[in-house]
């Protein structure tokens, strides 16, 4: 309870500029909440779907292997869906990797969504906080121009201390939405070479096989 009082002392002490970056603070630390979860649904959903795809890739069942991908909602079922629908109509591996690479430009926007967001609230928040101080010390010094010179001091000195609780909360607010954004990133990339290597993988399967089987229709 004295911790809670402490804050929205704080918070009061602080100025009129707090409430908005308190509201910045609270928008970005939502989207990178609702960012983290997006981001572990797609990953736990992609090695569980590769899990069971690959097995069948590898035993050359592409019929299976597009029936799996096409009922599926994971990223990685729509990447390789792409590649593996192309496989039947096609024999080119260009083709299949150009195919694969299409759905790559259209799955990284869908990961890395509203997550500048974040850095860019980070940078608003620490502005704000900067913007209240100026303005709090600006109100301070017109405060005590007129005041008695015997309490000048001691004025002056709260009225600053009050103005740089802004620049401090603001600092607060932005340092981990600057981690979050770091963090976020991280994972996204994370994510986006997994797909890379399923896809790589995938293409090389399709062309091993393809070449296998003409082979053994050769020498038959």
């Amino acid at each position: 309870m004295e911790l809670f009082n402490t804050i929205v002392s704080f918070i009061q002490d602080g100025g009129a500029f707090m409430y908005p970056i308190l509201l910045v603070g609270a928008v970005g630390f939502a989207i990178a909440i609702e960012r983290f979860a997006k981001l572990l649904l797609v990953r736990k959903s992609n090695e569980a779907m590769w899990k069971e795809l690959h097995p069948v890739l590898v035993e050359g069942d592409f019929d299976k292997a597009r029936e799996m991908t096409s009922g599926d909602t994971s990223t990685v079922s729509q990447l390789l869906s792409l590649g593996l629908a192309r496989q039947g109509a096609v024999r080119r591996r260009d083709d299949i990797e150009i195919a694969m690479e299409e759905g790559m430009m259209e799955i990284i926007p869908q990961l890395e969504k509203r997550t500048s967001y974040i850095a860019l609230f980070a940078n608003i928040a620490t502005l704000l906080g900067l913007l209240g101080t100026i303005i709090g010390l600006i109100q301070a010094f017109n405060a005590v121009a007129n005041a008695n010179p015997a309490e000048k001091a001691d004025l002056l000195s709260a009225s600053i201390s009050v103005a740089m609780n802004t620049t401090a909360f603001g600092l607060i607010v932005a340092v981990p939405l600057l981690l979050a954004h770091a963090y976020l990133n991280s994972r996204a990339q994370e994510i986006i070479d997994s797909l890379e290597m399923a896809s790589v993988k995938t293409l090389n399967i399709i062309s091993s096989t393809t070449q296998r089987n003409y082979q053994v229709n050769k020498a038959a």
